[in-house]
């Protein structure tokens, strides 16, 4: 399989509801995954855990990566997810992410930024893939 991206990965695993989750992680994320977003670490089994909360809220949305880079291991990208909620509400969160990914193209290690641009102060933390 070819190395995953941000957009791949955040279709399958908030846009894609009939693809099992596990499975989505797996395609996307080493087994010794971890991530922090807005200076809170998380390992895997919580990224699992947040990811499941999210799939019972989302409803929708899209990504648009508005840059993408690749160096050997490491990725950087800067992408706005826009998210619409089972209560109805939309919101758009762009995200500054740095990433590393392991040898075999899955995303190793996620840090990332986020910023509400639209929506309920409630639904900054939706759009992230933590």
């Amino acid at each position: 399989m070819p190395p995953t991206d941000i957009s791949r990965a955040i279709n399958d695993l908030l846009f894609t509801p009939d693809l099992d989750l596990a499975e989505a992680v797996d395609r996307h994320f080493a087994p010794d995954y971890r991530q922090r977003t807005n200076g809170v670490w998380s390992d895997r089994a919580g990224f699992v855990r947040h990811m499941t909360r999210l799939r019972a809220l989302v409803r929708g949305g899209h990504i648009e990566v508005h840059e993408e880079l690749r160096d050997g291991p490491g990725y950087a990208d800067r992408h706005t997810v826009t998210v619409l909620r089972d209560n109805g509400r939309t919101s758009r969160t762009e995200v500054y992410l740095f990433a590393r990914m392991a040898p075999d193209g899955r995303f190793l290690r996620v840090e990332e930024t986020t910023l509400l641009v639209d929506g309920h102060p409630d639904d900054g933390s939706l759009a992230t893939i933590t």
